[in-house]
Parts: C-alpha cells; structure tokens; sequence
C-alpha cells in the first residue's frame, strides 16, 4: 500500500515532472525520502524557498506543464509566496507542497504553524490541507487538475504526521485541458467591419499571439499594420518580422508610440498590457483574448473576440480586405529603423572616443564605464539561437528588450506582471535544469543578484551551466531614474556592492570582472563557451538614461533639478 508520500512522488513522475524544487525539513522529510528512492525525480535543494518557487515557475511557463516547488512548515512555505505571485500573474501552473505541523497541534499555534491556506488563498487557484490519508489522492488530483486548467497556483498542505501514512489504492488522474475556442462568427464579422473601414490600423500584440506567429504576421500584412510587440510578446513574434516596431510604454521607443496614438484604429491580440498611461483612450479598438475578463481591462472596446488566437484569427483573415497603400507602416518602420540605429550607435566599443561620445561622456559618463547598451548587444551578437533568456525587473530589462532580438528559437523570462526583484537568477536555474545542454542568459541587476546571491551555488551544486551577465551599476537603477524623473536627487539607491566576480569564482562558478569596453565581446564569448556556470562582473555606467518614448516637459526639468540637487548635495 503506497504512502501519501511515495503516491506524491509517483504521480508527478507520471504526469511528466523531472525536478522538484525546495529546501527540506521536519514535515517534508517522508516526501524528499520517497524522491530519494526511485529516479525519475531529481531534487534541487535551493538555498532560499523563494528561489524554488522562481524555478519551479521559469519551467511551467517553458514547458507548458506542471512545475513543482515545496516549502517545510511556517517560514519555509512563507518563503515560497513571491515567486508563486509571479507565477499567478504569469498564468504558469505551479504546484506548491506546504509541510504543515503534525495534525494533533494544529490550531494550537504551536511552533512555527502558520494557516497556509488563509495565507496563500490569494495567490492560489486551489488549495487544501490534508487531514487524513484518505483524502490526498483525491486533493492531490484537485490541485494538479485546477493549476494546468486554470493556469495557476495550486497550494497542498501536508502535515507532518501524514506523509509516511498509508493511502488507497485509488490513483489520481490528470485532465488536461483542450486549447482551440474560436470566436463566435457574429463577433468574428464585426470585428473585420470595423477593420476594413477607412483609416489606419496598428497593432498591439502579446504573448496570446506567440501561438499564432503566421496568422498574426498575415493580418498585418493585409491591414498593412505596424505592430507594437509588448516585452512577452517579443518571444516568437519579433525575429523575422518585416512589421514589428518594437515595443511601448517606459522602455519603448518613439515609433512604437506613435503609431498606437495616430492609429484611428487598434487591434489588440493576446495583450493585457497594463499600462493605461501608453495607450490611447480615443480610438477604435478591436481585441482579442481567450481571457473574458481581459476583454475591456485597458481600453474601451468596440469589438471583442474571445478565443484562442491561431483558430480566430483562421476565421477573421478571409473577411479582411487587402490594403494596397502601405505608407503608414513604412512610415513608423522608418521611425523604428532611425531609432534602432541611433542606439546601436550607443553599443559601439568606441562610441566614447568619437567625436559626440566625447562630448556625451561628459555629461553622463564622465568615469568612462561601460555603457550597458554595448554589454546587452555584445551578448545578443554571442548568444545562441536558442538561446533561453531571463531577465531581472529594472534598467537590465530594458537594455535586453532594446538589444537582445528574441529570433524564433529564442525564449524570454522576466517578471513582467509581478514586477520583483532578483528573478533572472533563479528563473535561470528553473530553465537550465529542463536542458542542461542548452545555452541559458540570466541579465542581472546588482540589486537583484546580491537579493538572492547564496543560490549562485546551486548553480554549482547541480551543475546548471546558466550565465550570469550582472550589470553592475552600484545602483537601484530603475529607482533612481523614477527618482529623478520626478526631480529628486537620488537617495537609497547606491549599493555598496562586494567584489561579485570574486564572490562567484569562491562560490565555484567561472567569473570575469570587466571594466574596459573593448574587453566586452571576448568576455562574453569566453563565459557562453565555457559549459558550465558563469559569471560575468560588468562594471556599467549608473548615469545612463533610458529616455521614454514620449518624454515630457516634467520629466525633462526633473531631471534637471535632480542633477542639480546632485551637484550641490555632492559638494556638501
């Protein structure tokens, strides 16, 4: 007769699941004994809870399948909640495994017991706590079903006392959910009257529309439609695309921005972009969304699909009449193509020993550090095709999402919806281990490398061969441009940061320090062919600015005040 424990381990095995991620302790010890004895699991004992819940959701979103992390009783679950909050709002289905303390304590507020299900009903699509033996194949079965269906969370609480006790016989089984609804044909129809009317149409296209790269491109060769990517939606749809202009909001460019707000009208696919502030409220707009409750969350909506974007977007190209005259596209991908190449002006090795560098240096690099743009290009022109990409929230998402082209084998992981901190690293690790042959790139901010830095080893530990390009800029980059933006002098965001290239090389990973723009290339170069784990120590310019698309009147003179107060504060 199985054991809830060895009937976990099992189940999972079958569904398909080859790493669990976690920290082990008192009430999951029966569980990590029962991964301990058969072979198709492999355990990663994390140094910190958070970063197994970060894996653990880097796989469900790579894989489309279930990705398991487990926290032991109290802290240890708590730790878990931020990286299941960003695989909530990512829609990655995720199983949790909370240890809770034997069942005779529970509700004594004995040591360490916390009620994980009142703590972790926000962030779960189910969750449950075992009471008897009986019940778990059938919660188990629950949890698993409501993650992969309903794209989320799912938290099973386990006490201490449960785990090594007898089961059923009875067998979970899996459903998996079926993909493919199309749109209803009257919304179908209405959708391609409001398209093929007079008046210039862009598009706004995210992650929902990877699925449907052919079908996505053909509508925007027939609407003759510039298409603004959002930073998910870069994955699949941005490499070989002759209509792509790159991507709006604060990390976007002109191009892109402009064309959403001369548009007369817009259609969205597969976005929940959430920023209201970029988007135009005056126009009329068509979207597409397999989610209903996206439908209308942004912007009003003249015309709603909702459906999966490959089959509806099947049944709205027949009815869409070809647009002969492409000068509205040509136009922003004009605009796109100067921007592009203004900046890629700004990765030169010796852009600060031209003529404008000169001059610009003096004004924002007068330290001669390395400009992040050269650090983010140098690893696009290095990294593999397939390469699989992660990304810290902050200025180092920027830099990949105006260098790095997501060509179509790459994969791209970031924080988008959550927004948190020190992400890339462990997501990285969560992507190396599905495929240890396969080149992973973590971009790192300081700030968010030294968040979670212990977990470098296990980088070691499991020989993950990850590369971690830190943008070391002895900042909270991101904070200090809101800062400024605003006319602050900037405060709390200087990190007096340790040697990291150092740390990383006693912690067993190859590691680089590199200060010198020249020596950019051949250090990455040298990190990606290593195969194994690699850290790069870039030592990059905290001044530089990522200017906003639009910039305003505001932003310009509190950038002004601010280096004002800087100065003076400086010489105090």
């Amino acid at each position: 007769m199985p054991t809830v424990a060895s009937a976990l381990v099992s189940a999972l095995a079958e569904l398909g699941v080859r790493q669990i991620w976690g920290v082990v302790g008192d009430a999951l010890n029966p569980i990590t004994n029962a991964i301990r004895t058969q072979e198709e699991l492999e355990w990663i004992g994390v140094r910190h809870e958070e970063v197994a819940a970060f894996a653990a959701g880097a796989q469900a979103q790579l894989t489309g399948s279930l990705g398991v992390c487990m926290g032991t009783v109290g802290p240890g679950s708590l730790h878990l909640l931020n990286g299941l909050y960003d695989a909530k709002k990512s829609h990655a289905p995720v199983l949790a495994v909370c240890g809770q303390v034997p069942t005779s304590e529970m509700w004594s507020s004995f040591f360490q017991e916390i009620d994980n299900d009142a703590v972790f009903a926000d962030v779960a699509v189910f969750h449950a706590t075992v009471t008897a033996p009986a019940q778990f194949p059938f919660l188990l079965e629950q949890a698993v079903n409501s993650a992969l269906a309903r794209r989320g969370v799912a938290v099973l609480t386990v006490p201490g006392d449960i785990g090594d006790q007898e089961t059923g016989d009875y067998l979970a089984s899996f459903a998996f959910p079926r993909a493919g609804q199309v749109a209803a044909p009257d919304d179908v129809d209405a959708a391609a009257s409001l398209l093929n009317a007079p008046g210039n149409v862009a598009m706004l296209v995210g992650c929902g529309g990877r699925d449907a790269r052919e079908e996505v491109l053909s509508v925007a060769s027939t609407l003759a439609a510039p298409m603004v990517l959002t930073m998910k939606g870069k994955e699949g749809l941005e490499g070989e695309n002759p209509y792509q202009i790159g991507q709006s909001g604060l990390i976007g460019n002109p191009a892109a921005h402009l064309a959403l707000h001369q548009a007369d009208t817009l259609l969205l696919v597969g976005t929940d972009f959430p920023y209201r502030d970029w988007l135009p409220q005056d126009k009329k707009v068509v979207q597409l969304d397999h989610r209903p409750e996206h439908i209308g969350r942004r912007l009003p909506v003249s015309a709603a699909l909702v459906g999966d974007a490959k089959g509806t977007l099947a049944q709205l190209l027949p009815k869409l009449q070809r647009r002969e005259g492409t000068k509205f596209l040509d136009h922003h991908r004009a605009e796109f193509d100067t921007w592009r190449a203004a900046q890629r002006r700004l990765a030169e090795p010796d852009h600060d020993r031209k003529l404008l560098g000169r001059i610009r240096k003096h004004l924002d690099n007068p330290d001669e550090l390395i400009r992040p743009e050269l650090v983010a290009a140098a690893v696009d022109e290095a990294a593999a095709d397939d390469a699989i990409f992660t990304t810290d929230t902050g200025m180092s998402a920027v830099w990949l999402s105006r260098f790095v082209e997501m060509r179509r084998g790459r994969r791209l992981l970031g924080s988008f919806n959550l927004g948190s901190m020190a992400n890339a690293m462990p997501q990285a690790l969560g992507a190396a281990a599905l495929d240890r042959r396969r080149q992973v790139i973590a971009f790192c901010g300081d700030g968010g490398l030294m968040m979670l830095l212990g977990d470098l080893r296990t980088a070691v530990t499991y020989s993950l061969p990850a590369t971690f390009v830190v943008f070391n800029n002895n900042r909270l980059g991101m904070v200090k441009l809101e800062q400024e933006q605003s006319g602050l002098p900037e405060h709390g965001t200087q990190l007096d940061n340790p040697d990291i290239a150092a740390v990383a090389t006693a912690m067993g990973l190859h590691a680089q320090l590199v200060t010198r723009p020249d020596d950019v290339a051949a250090a990455v170069a040298t990190a990606l062919a290593h195969g194994g784990p690699a850290l790069l120590d870039i030592r990059t310019n905290p001044d530089e600015i990522s200017v906003p698309p639009k910039p305003t009147v505001e932003q310009g003179w509190g950038f002004a005040i601010a280096k004002i107060k800087e100065t003076l504060n400086s010489r105090e």
